[in-house]
């Protein structure tokens, strides 16, 4: 029998302070979604309630912030999420030899992030081995500050300037953590840490820009 596997996002838990840390599945619905990203709940609730009188045999999976090769580093028409567009804006400081690289807020909000490798091996890893109702949250249970991410991306791209962080920009939901205790009792874990990936994502980002 068929499994399909609907992805969602975590974008769609209740922002700010409405949810409790680490974020677990039921909390969905526990707030306001965030409209950007509200039909995603939509489709969550429809495979639940196609299994519920069909016996539709879905599974949902709900990924944290993922980052990886081939991501998308516009920082302008497309805005790009946090991670890729520090890459971005790093390289380019350091090819442009500039002394600072300026990052939006505080630094103080706390981000998840898991490689895109590591999703792929979680979703054939739930494709095999679950069948329940219940949202999984993927993710590798662990967050850092951005002021730590961006150390640690100046370090990958090799830029020796400073960050000064513009207190003036929004500094948006202060944590999102995902509870992935649900996953781990399955069995899975992320193989990619958090500075393999930069690694890999800066090297991929670099082959890319330099051929531009």
């Amino acid at each position: 029998m068929r499994k399909p596997l609907f992805l969602g996002s975590s974008c769609i838990y209740p922002k700010h302070k409405r949810a409790p840390q680490p974020i677990k599945g039921e909390y969905l619905l526990s707030g306001p979604l965030e409209p950007t990203n509200e039909w995603y709940a939509a489709g969550i609730k429809m495979c639940q309630a196609y299994r519920r009188q069909y016996g539709f045999n879905a599974i949902c999976a709900m990924p944290t912030n993922l980052y990886g090769p081939d991501d998308n580093f516009d920082l302008e028409t497309s805005p790009s999420h946090v991670l890729p567009a520090l890459i971005r804006k790093f390289h380019e400081a350091k090819e442009a030899g500039a002394p600072t690289v300026t990052v939006w807020g505080t630094g103080t909000p706390r981000r998840e992030f898991l490689h895109v490798d590591d999703l792929a091996d979680a979703c054939l890893f739930l494709m095999r081995y679950y069948d329940g109702e219940q949202i999984i949250n993927v993710g590798v249970g662990e967050d850092v500050s951005i002021r730590e991410l961006a150390e640690r991306v100046r370090e990958a791209v090799g830029f020796e300037g400073d960050i000064v962080f513009d207190t003036s920009k929004p500094d948006g939901t202060p944590r999102k953590l995902l509870d992935v205790s649900k996953l781990r009792a399955l069995g899975w874990r992320p193989t990619i840490s958090l500075a393999e990936g930069i690694r890999r994502t800066v090297e991929s980002y670099s082959l890319v820009a330099d051929a531009l």
